[in-house]
């Protein structure tokens, strides 16, 4: 049990930084008040975990370290529910109602399109 925590643990702080950096880039390089970073990271964390589930479903592709390493700790660190709820009350107290509904319907629509895209490649292979 406390290898695996270790495990999770690691991959999270990986995740974690790499979603600061991405979060990062996006503010330092696009003045908009829509949160790019945030919407970018949990479609692509979406697309990886899609992935990762279906290379998990193949078989033996990957152990149960490296599958909880990769989805529970660097996946789950690099996405983030919390900051995506953060950044739509922030739209919704600014009155951006367009860019709030845009921002949470897409989100919602293209994470799962992207889980099911990463799933769907895995299988076609």
């Amino acid at each position: 049990m406390i290898k695996s925590v270790l495990i999770v643990g690691l991959g999270g702080f990986i995740g974690t930084a790499i979603r600061y950096l991405v979060s990062r880039y996006f503010q330092l390089h696009m003045a908009t008040l829509f949160p790019w970073g945030t919407f970018t990271v949990n479609i692509v964390g979406s697309f990886l975990i899609g992935i990762l589930y279906g290379l998990s479903e193949r078989g033996n592709l990957l152990t149960p370290e490296w599958r909880i390493f990769l989805t529970v700790g660097l996946c789950g660190g690099f996405t983030t529910f919390s900051t995506f709820s953060n950044d739509a009350f922030i739209l919704l107290q600014s009155g951006e109602f367009l860019r709030f509904a845009t921002y949470s319907g897409l989100s919602f629509f293209l994470g799962i399109t992207a889980v099911f895209l990463g799933r769907f490649i895995i299988k076609a292979f």
